[in-house]
């Protein structure tokens, strides 16, 4: 594919994303972000084997900024993950 080609996809991808996330009900927005852990850690996967197979210097800098990226939205994903389960587990006292 062509460079217009690609930026025309993400571009794309960028608009589809931004209505689906948007009409989600802030109820099922973080049970959903459990489930796209998965999801980025597929990207993030991606990421690694086109920053290991760059032949171009400016590949090699957008393949490692989406390493980067990627990395970031799957820990964050993780953390808010961990907190959503905290808030479901009920308050225990200490047993003294």
């Amino acid at each position: 594919m062509d460079g217009m080609s690609l930026l025309t996809v993400t571009v794309l991808a960028v608009f589809v994303g931004f209505e689906v996330v948007s009409k989600v009900s802030s109820t099922l927005h973080t049970p959903l972000m459990s489930g796209a852990n998965a999801i980025h850690g597929i990207i993030l996967v991606g990421a690694i084997i086109v920053a290991g197979q760059a032949a171009d210097a400016w590949v090699l800098a957008i393949a490692l900024l989406a390493v980067v990226l990627a990395t970031a939205n799957l820990v964050g994903g993780f953390v808010v993950t961990d907190r959503m389960l905290h808030m479901f587990r009920g308050r225990r006292e200490d047993a003294k």
